[in-house]
């Protein structure tokens, strides 16, 4: 067998014996930034094993790529926004709440830092509004709400850490791939400031001047972006490629208690999902997403939805997105009531008050900025959350890369598989199983 090397940007030639099949290394391809909207020069060195096997007659039967190794993190972070932080001041579970209700992002970083070196900090968790519900509607936190708000932070972080992974810039891509498929929620990568450096604190308003997140759909782009390498997987289906699992852990029937959606939501929070809401005889509804949850500006009211509605009557409300139904509020008020939940119902209304004088406020404003504010608010709300009664959906069919595609397009990370004819769930298909699939084709394995 012969190998010639040739120029960087062109196809390796390699003569092999037929009826073999050759291992080789090939050749410097130039490549762009992995982000959308983002160009950059750089040239990734890539280094790509091709497995060729040959017939009798030397034709090739397959040419898979095996091999991406010279990619460091630093590609990924190319453009990539500062995180934001919470405020020094914040202590409580409240003034968590208070600080994502201010803010136009959807997750707030837990900081870290030492008193005795202010310039070391570490970025020790990430919370979003879907958190702080899912803590209001814990045991005990439903009959005291108000106490629940003055617990610290940390009852809202999961016990034992792990969730988030902080990785150098040099890391390889595939280092920082290996903790994210080892179950690590988010990864903090240091970057450097560009410009005029931010405050390190700023809550609602600041950033972290040195951190930015990575996430499944990052390096979902990544291998996007060098599908060709990985031809034929990216072509075969979801269900050849057995990525199609059981989404019975985030399955909920809809006349179940809005209770028994805790468990899922949290799962959902960690795993990058969502919950999908179902018929008696499976058919798929709708979904209860945490994005969805984090679109709402009634939080306690929407606690307390969970407490008191079916999981179907909950989607409903969750879909006013701002403009709850007065029925569904009448009803949560009603069985707060009957249930002697006095402290949660109490909390609900002076929210409610509360948004009803800031709207009253804002359509007096909207006057006088021609309708600019009320819009602006409506869309924050729809870009983080969807509708709970349209969930992306594909089918067992569907391709990989077609799925890859489908979920970036619509900003999700997972996709519900369903039947073509009944619409019945069929199981679920996530970033991080379509990342296993790439994983499996690179080498050194972990």
């Amino acid at each position: 067998m012969e190998i010639t090397h040739s120029e960087p940007g062109t196809p390796t030639k390699l003569l092999a014996t037929a009826g073999h099949t050759a291992l080789f290394i090939v050749t410097l391809l130039p490549r762009f930034s992995l982000l959308p909207s983002v160009f950059s020069p750089t040239n990734y060195v890539v280094e790509i094993k091709v497995v060729l096997r040959l017939d009798h007659q030397g034709s090739v039967l397959q040419c898979m790529a095996v091999r991406l190794v010279s990619n460091e993190v630093s590609d990924l972070c190319i453009g990539k926004p500062a995180v934001r932080s919470l405020p020094p001041s914040a202590a409580t579970v409240g003034d968590v709440l208070a600080a994502l209700r201010r803010g136009d992002a959807p997750h707030l970083a837990v900081l870290v830092v030492d008193r005795a070196a202010p310039e070391k900090r570490a970025v020790s968790g990430k919370l979003c509004v879907a958190d702080v519900i899912c803590f209001l509607c814990s045991d005990g936190n439903l009959a005291s709400p108000a106490v629940a708000l003055e617990r610290p932070i940390s009852a809202l972080l999961p016990k034992g850490g792990g969730l988030v992974r902080r990785v150098e810039p040099q890391f390889s891509i595939l280092e920082a791939l290996d903790l994210i498929l080892d179950g690590a929620q988010s990864l903090v990568v240091p970057i450097r400031p560009v410009g005029r450096k931010k405050n390190i604190h700023g809550g609602a308003g600041g950033a972290v001047a040195d951190f930015c997140w990575l996430t499944h759909e990052d390096f979902v782009r990544f291998f996007l972006n060098s599908i060709a390498h990985f031809s034929p997987i990216p072509t075969l289906s979801i269900d050849a490629l057995g990525l199609v699992r059981s989404a019975d852990a985030f399955t909920v029937c809809h006349d179940e208690p809005g209770l028994a959606l805790l468990p899922l939501v949290r799962r959902a929070l960690s795993d990058h999902t969502a919950v999908a809401v179902v018929t008696e005889d499976g058919r798929l509804l709708g979904e209860i997403s945490p994005a969805s949850l984090c679109a709402c500006d009634e939080t306690i009211s929407v606690a307390a939805g969970i407490a008191t509605l079916t999981v179907g009557d909950l989607m409903s409300f969750i879909d006013y997105f701002g403009s709850p139904s007065d029925s569904l509020v009448r009803l949560i008020k009603s069985r707060l009531k009957e249930k002697g939940l006095k402290q949660m119902l109490e909390l609900m209304e002076d929210e409610l008050c509360s948004l009803s004088n800031s709207s009253t406020s804002s359509s007096s404003s909207e006057d006088e900025l021609g309708g600019k504010q009320l819009r602006r608010l409506r869309s924050r709300c729809f870009s983080m959350g969807r509708r709970a009664e349209d969930p992306e959906v594909c089918h067992p069919g569907s391709s990989l890369v077609a799925a890859m595609v489908q979920a970036l397009a619509h900003r999700v990370s997972y996709l519900w598989v369903v039947d073509e004819d009944d619409y019945s769930l069929m199981g679920i298909v996530t970033f991080a199983d379509m990342l296993r699939v790439f994983r499996e084709q690179l080498l050194p394995s972990p």
